[in-house]
């Protein structure tokens, strides 16, 4: 993984610079995403490892299956990563974009788990809370696991704060064991 995220960091780091420069940020965070999921197909699979195929016929292909979606500029980046024959890191070039669109915009994706349904009360004075911490603007996913047996636990990126009583639990066994 760390290896993949290193080779598409220039790629992502590139395309975020440019967007930024054009104000193309939600356009191309939406032409990646697309680029990603269309990456990740079954049949687009096959073509990308295609022995047969050339990198530009691959990226040609990759480009037609996407259509209209994609303008000049999002064509010719698929061709050059396809040049470099680097399009099966499409999805982390995608992910490392928004990970630095997030960073620009101040925001920040927060994963709440818990182990009983949170109210939109519960969820809004959670965000206030978590933005305050963070310094970002939070935008909370919210999602139940009965495992938890009690309490929450958040990820924000590599924050990590686990609240849960399977958290508190498992440390008093580490503790325990030591």
């Amino acid at each position: 993984m760390a290896e993949l995220t290193t080779l598409a960091r220039p790629y992502a780091k590139a395309a975020f610079e440019y967007a930024q420069v054009h104000q193309q940020l939600a356009q191309w965070s939406a032409m990646l995403g697309l680029a990603a999921a269309v990456s990740q197909d079954d049949t687009m699979q096959r073509v990308l490892k295609a022995p047969r195929m050339t990198r530009n016929d691959k990226a040609t292909t990759f480009v037609e299956v996407c259509g209209e979606k994609f303008d000049a500029q999002a064509r010719n980046f698929i061709h050059v990563l396809s040049a470099n024959d680097r399009l099966p890191l499409l999805p982390e070039v995608s992910e490392l974009f928004e990970l630095y669109k997030a960073e620009q915009e101040k925001t920040v994706d927060v994963d709440v788990t818990s182990a009983f349904a949170l109210n939109n009360e519960q969820q809004d004075k959670l965000a206030k809370v978590l933005s305050a911490r963070l310094g970002r603007e939070v935008r909370l996913h919210a999602a139940e696991d009965a495992s938890l047996l009690g309490g929450v636990l958040i990820r924000a990126g590599d924050l990590v704060i686990d609240g849960s009583v399977r958290g508190k639990i498992a440390k008093l066994a580490e503790a325990l064991k030591s």
